[in-house]
């Protein structure tokens, strides 16, 4: 597929009456055609400003400036996602299709061996630098998530969760890890010392929390939800702000230095809110993306926000929707496969 760029530069202004006219920002989005097959799901960003873009059965690697694809991570079925652990140049996976998660060589994408992690639908993925271990997370009965030793890339336990439909996890640095339950509208707590669930925090209305998100500064917990993502005090569970978002949610981005909240909408927007305080969150621009682009991924070192999705052709005559395929309608070949950079 012929690989192309554009750009296109508008000026965004505040999404809620709320925001004063003073605190709109504006925002730009470069387009890049990076080409290759597959669906997607989750991106991610490594210390070198590389984007793994999720492919179905492979990972792409994207030079995040260019757009230029620089490798490929093969035999990765039904892969969700990517995380990145520098200490020990080591990548991992999420691989639903076989319960496995492939591990790499961070510097030349070369794979290392396939690790088994789990039972079923592994999904998010994430690092926690204080215990220096992997988790992927599993949509299973019940849910779970596995701890991965990132240097040997052995499995040292599973955790049981609450629910069945875990989503994204974050550490605190503190010895707790939170991980959004899609199904129950909560939080998990996990104790880094047991790696036993302790807590389980409602976060209703939050409808289906998938991305998750934490800043440090703060302790505060961002968990993407559709039509109203929500702020939580991670230190007492609870919600301390509501942010309005589109719908059809799937993950969220952080820039800590920039104090900038991302949450794409696969309705073809991401709306960007201003941390003004802990507990007070301004909506300072919607930025036009694409539709279906639901996932993001921050680079912080250059404050790049980045959003994925395939453009697809007609359908051809008499096509009936996929299995599965959460109501979307038939589908024809793919026609473009967007990388969408978003810098203010």
């Amino acid at each position: 597929m012929r690989r192309s760029s554009s750009t296109i530069v508008a000026a965004l202004t505040a999404a809620t009456l709320a925001a004063p006219a003073a605190t709109a920002q504006q925002f730009k989005t470069q387009k890049f055609n990076i080409g290759g097959e597959g669906a997607f799901d989750y991106l991610s960003v490594d210390p070198m400003g590389r984007v793994f873009v999720s492919r179905s059965t492979h990972i792409m690697v994207v030079d995040g400036s260019s757009g230029k694809v620089l490798g490929d991570i093969p035999n990765t079925p039904r892969v969700h996602g990517a995380a990145f652990v520098p200490k020990w140049n080591h990548g991992f996976t999420t691989n639903g299709g076989d319960s496995t998660s492939t591990m790499f060589d961070l510097k030349t994408l070369a794979v290392i061996k396939k690790i088994p992690a789990g039972i079923n639908g592994l999904d998010g993925i994430m690092y926690d630098a204080s215990t220096d271990r992997v988790l992927t997370i599993d949509h299973s009965k019940p849910g779970t998530a596995v701890v991965i030793d990132p240097n040997a890339g052995t499995v040292v336990t599973t955790i049981t969760l609450t629910g069945d439909g875990p989503e994204g996890g974050v550490g605190d640095g503190k010895g707790h890890i939170f991980i959004n339950l899609e199904d129950k509208h909560a939080i998990d707590v996990v104790d880094t010392k047991t790696w036993k669930v302790i807590d389980t925090w409602s976060i209703a209305p939050c409808e289906g929390p998938t991305g998750i998100a934490y800043d440090a500064k703060t302790n505060r917990i961002f968990s993407g939800c559709d039509d109203n993502s929500v702020v939580t005090d991670a230190a007492t569970g609870k919600i301390v702000a509501h942010i309005p978002n589109g719908g059809s949610v799937d993950a969220i981005g952080w820039d800590a230095s920039q104090k900038l909240l991302y949450i794409p909408s696969g309705d073809g927007n991401v709306t960007v809110a201003h941390q003004d305080s802990p507990d007070k969150y301004t909506v300072v621009a919607t930025v036009p993306t694409m539709r279906g682009a639901r996932t993001i991924a921050i680079d912080e070192n250059k404050h790049v926000a980045y959003v994925f999705t395939p453009e697809y052709g007609p359908p051809p005559a008499g096509a009936t929707p996929p299995a599965g395929g959460r109501g979307r309608g038939p589908r024809g070949p793919i026609v473009g496969a967007w990388l969408i950079a978003i810098t203010h």
